[in-house]
């Protein structure tokens, strides 16, 4: 069932800076059937014509997001969760297999989150599954059944339905993946070097989880890729040490890439209070030194991805005082090129050194065609104001739970408007306009998601 689009959808929008990959250009976008059609030079009678004040940008792909629908929609669900996406310029997500009940380890667990996703989405969703021991050996079937790749962890997850691996089962799942091209993402903390934390002291809860539960976690992960051949990625790098095996696994030719997330990036242990869960992560939030490195590991095209880890949790379990106790996760999703941009820019890094972070770095790790203005394209476009500064407050959040690290900060940058297929779903001051967002399942396949049944049609 392809996308219908709204006959008051612009069918052309033209800026003065129109990010085109390697900069900001002038620019006339052409759309038709929700689509890039051509590139043209600014046309000052396009149906839209965007400020000279913004920017216009290809929509955000964010491949780290927990939607927790079904089964903790009470957490995060698919309307608030993919409205909060559209209000951060995101236009396509990929939902994580867990926090959710049933987890997406099966396909049928698979089908019942399609079922809930139904007509709430309010932009395109894709599903990562999970390999966890009870399912090695059948993880083609995830991958039949649509999911972009799987995610493993190795450590416990925090939930009991979602196990994690250990070394022999992390390479039975990566040789399994190999014979697929399958992908393989990796929470990478390592059980024997995390120590029990408890109380409100945030330095306490940073180490009792050490930068070597990491490094040692990617070791394992880059090994037994290199044996099998396997594609690997690991998710939410926060440790400085795990860098530069990173580059000499790349350098070896291993198929390997890595995120980051906005909060590693754009906030330090320093700065964190005590007794303060909505700042609780894990791996946890490090400091300053750290967050330098990370960022140098941005601009050598280290790391591949800047993507949320939109993790939420509601107010009762995030507003713990005990971090040992405190759930862990940031909600992110809306607030990430926001607080990421306000950092590069204190540290004088354009605005377009950032961006293929956002879209086309996450959209090459799953192989989606997303994350570029270019004919052929969806067109699926952010009008994004880089100047504007304000105070981010709970009532400007679309999440279910309104909690964020962010509230109280001064951020630089705001989207002004999101456009998915060329129709304006999202205007700042406005709200959310429109659910049109379709279901993204791997190989290109599409549905829109009207309802339990709705097969999926092939992307042009």
């Amino acid at each position: 069932m392809t996308a219908q689009i709204p006959a008051g959808a612009p069918r052309s929008i033209a800026a003065r800076r129109v990010f085109l990959g390697d900069g900001f250009r002038p620019a006339t976008v052409r759309i038709d059937g929700g689509r890039i059609t051509r590139l043209d030079p600014f046309d000052a009678d396009a149906d839209l014509v965007v400020d000279d004040a913004h920017v216009l940008l290809p929509g955000l792909v964010d491949t780290h997001v927990h939607l927790n629908e079904p089964g903790r929609t009470e957490w995060e669900g698919f309307a608030t969760g993919t409205a909060a996406a559209a209000a951060g310029g995101v236009t396509t997500v990929v939902e994580m297999p867990l926090n959710s009940i049933p987890v997406t380890t099966t396909p049928a667990a698979l089908d019942a989150k399609r079922r809930a996703a139904a007509g709430q989405l309010a932009v395109d969703l894709a599903y990562w599954g999970g390999a966890v021991p009870e399912n090695l050996g059948s993880l083609g079937e995830l991958l039949d059944a649509g999911v972009v790749g799987v995610k493993c962890f190795l450590a416990p997850s925090g939930i009991d339905e979602f196990g994690h691996l250990d070394a022999s089962q992390l390479e039975r799942a990566l040789a399994e993946l190999a014979t697929r091209d399958g992908l393989l993402i990796a929470h990478a903390e390592l059980e024997e070097h995390l120590g029990d934390a408890s109380g409100p002291i945030f330095a306490d809860f940073v180490a009792s989880r050490p930068p070597e539960a990491e490094a040692a976690a990617v070791r394992l992960v880059i090994e037994a890729a290199r044996r099998t051949g396997a594609r690997a990625h690991i998710v939410h790098v926060s440790a400085a040490e795990t860098l530069d095996l990173v580059r000499a696994a790349k350098s070896d030719g291993v198929a390997l890439t890595i995120e980051t997330c906005p909060h590693y990036l754009a906030l330090d242990a320093a700065s964190v209070p005590d007794g303060e869960g909505r700042f609780k992560c894990c791996p946890p939030i490090r400091d300053r030194t750290n967050q330098d490195a990370l960022w140098r590991g941005v601009l050598d095209g280290t790391i591949d991805a800047i993507v949320s880890d939109h993790s939420p949790a509601t107010a009762e379990l995030k507003n713990d005082p005990d971090l040992g106790t405190a759930w862990g996760g940031i909600s992110g999703v809306q607030t990430g090129l926001a607080a990421v941009w306000t950092e590069a820019r204190r540290r004088g890094i354009a605005l377009e050194r950032i961006l293929p972070l956002f879209t086309t770095g996450p959209a090459g790790v799953v192989r989606l065609a997303r994350g570029a203005i270019e004919p052929g394209a969806p067109a699926h476009l952010v009008v994004f104001d880089p100047d504007v500064a304000y105070t981010l407050t709970a009532d400007d959040l679309a999440y279910r739970n309104r909690l964020s690290p962010w509230i109280g900060a001064e951020l630089t940058g705001a989207v002004v408007g999101t456009h998915l297929r060329g129709e304006r779903i999202y205007g700042r001051g406005e709200g959310l306009l429109a659910r049109s967002g379709t279901e993204v399942l791997s190989g290109g396949r599409a549905g829109r998601l009207t309802g339990a049944d709705a097969p999926p049609t092939r992307e042009a």
